[in-house]
């Protein structure tokens, strides 16, 4: 019994590794009526791990082992309650069964697609309100002229929404410039592929001199920072960094065009200093926005 249970442990410590050795996963679980899902797709460097639920050992076999690596000899024999899984590195259909089943429901196909993209960024990764970052990439497939949808989900909201349609270019390059208002994940999909990228998004500050000791802050973003806390800085000359003078809560500002909202800040403060400014820390400006400082200006 403990002979088995070396090779057991073996096999299900081989097969974490396997799939986090695969990026992400999909998991076909085996029961005594057959495989669940049948059907599988992942794109290349992607592994299947398969899952044995019942209370018996099951068998698991390819017609095609090319660009397959699995956490253990194929066939696959797959203990009750155990795990193996298995990385494609090769685009193509692979089939597999149980050899000592003939039911219909211990057969599956695993489709190996290319992933949607080669390469994929943000630049910048984050912005000022307002601003845009350029989102670009390359086609996996290298092809010009191929559709890529672009759909976005803004910090806070249920669901993504369309965008922008991308036509690809020579080797598969394509762009787009994102104006995202608030943080923001974009999605490209195209075949059912797709891939993800998040742009950062720090709000407008200005800071302003009103009269002596007297000072306004104004926040600009597409959300409300009424009762948020600022703080007041001064740049230490001795110290080389910037220093807090005090803090600044919030308030309602003039009305501006949706989805723009004015947060300001008036206040006094008698320092003296040959640059001050204000800050918003990334507890104040979260979850959907980064932190963020105002310019810096003369007391």
């Amino acid at each position: 019994m403990r002979k088995l249970l070396v090779p057991l442990l073996a096999v299900a410590m081989l097969a974490v590794a396997g799939a986090a050795a695969g990026g992400t996963s999909k998991t076909v679980t085996i029961s005594h009526t057959g495989y669940s899902p049948t059907a599988v797709s992942i794109p290349t460097g992607d592994s299947v791990v398969f899952k044995n639920a019942d209370t018996v050992a099951h068998t698991v076999d390819f017609n095609s082992t090319s660009g397959v690596q699995c956490s253990a000899a194929v066939p696959l024999a797959v203990a009750a309650g155990q795990s193996a899984s298995c990385t494609f590195s090769n685009a193509g259909t692979y089939k597999f069964s149980d050899p000592a089943s003939k039911k219909k429901a211990f057969r599956g196909t695993i489709t190996v697609t290319l992933p949607l993209v080669s390469s994929l960024k943000a630049a910048p990764k984050t912005v000022l309100y307002g601003g845009k970052s350029t989102l670009s990439g390359k086609l996996a497939s290298g092809q010009s002229g191929e559709s890529v949808q672009i759909r976005a989900q803004a910090c806070g909201e249920n669901k993504s929404t369309l965008v922008a349609t991308v036509t690809s270019t020579a080797g598969g390059a394509f762009s787009y410039a994102a104006q995202p208002a608030k943080k923001t994940t974009y999605t490209l999909s195209d075949k059912g592929l797709s891939a993800s990228i998040g742009v950062g998004v720090k709000p407008v500050l200005r800071l302003s001199k009103v009269s002596r000791h007297h000072y306004s802050l104004s926040v600009t973003a597409a959300q409300s920072f009424v009762g948020k806390v600022a703080t007041f800085q001064r740049f230490s000359s001795k110290h080389k960094r910037w220093v807090k003078v005090k803090n600044v809560v919030l308030k309602v500002g003039a009305i501006a065009a949706p989805p723009t909202v004015f947060s300001v800040a008036k206040f006094r403060s008698s320092v003296k200093a040959k640059r001050v400014r204000a800050s918003l820390g990334s507890k104040q400006a979260a979850p959907c926005y980064a932190a963020g400082h105002s310019n810096a200006i003369h007391s």
